[in-house]
């Protein structure tokens, strides 16, 4: 690949700084994976909809300890604790799948999971209703926050094993955390 990534195709060209909202759509509309109600995407971590996280034994099969639901609390979910029991550990984010919600409030926190998840040798299921917005965003933050991924690599990596497809609103949001993290990162190199 040149530095300026010109033998790459039109639909994996993105400049060295952080991608534009409509650069990441195009992207994210050239996957023509079909979607699986559970995916991992990242070694013990699955993306997943609503259907996989109602089904116990599954989960149980796939090894799952911890399950976040970024769809906690809506009248599709009717996943806590008290259903999963002593077996899995649940945490539950009310997000909505709306352009004007702030799902960046609960980047860190999610990452946290997350990563906890791992330290205890874990294998973890986010999901939301469909799988592809607000679960795919708080990935997309996971990989940016504790493995460093620029917010392209970390699309480039979730869409070789699942379609996503996080709303506008998400994109601009991990748009702003690409930027955040680069200034961070740019910043420590100067110091």
């Amino acid at each position: 690949m040149s530095e300026d990534g010109q033998n790459l195709p039109n639909h994996q060209r993105f400049p060295s700084a952080t991608p534009l909202v409509k650069e990441l759509e195009h992207v994210l509309d050239s996957c023509r994976m079909e979607l699986n109600h559970v995916d991992e995407v990242w070694p013990n971590l699955y993306l997943g909809d609503i259907l996989i996280a109602h089904d116990k034994e599954e989960l149980r099969k796939l090894g799952i300890t911890h399950v976040l639901n970024a769809a906690h609390s809506t009248w599709e979910s009717k996943g806590d604790q008290a259903f999963y029991g002593q077996e899995i550990h649940y945490c539950g984010i009310a997000a909505e799948d709306s352009t004007d919600f702030n799902l960046r409030e609960h980047f860190y926190p999610a990452s946290d999971t997350i990563h906890l998840c791992f330290s205890f040798s874990g294998k973890i299921l986010v999901h939301c209703v469909v799988g592809k917005s607000r679960s795919a965003t708080l990935v997309l933050a996971y990989l940016m926050i504790y493995h460093h991924f620029s917010l392209t690599d970390a699309v480039q990596r979730v869409i070789q094993h699942r379609a996503i497809s996080p709303n506008r609103g998400f994109l601009k949001q991990l748009h702003d955390l690409d930027v955040e993290l680069r200034d961070r990162t740019n910043l420590c190199e100067l110091l």
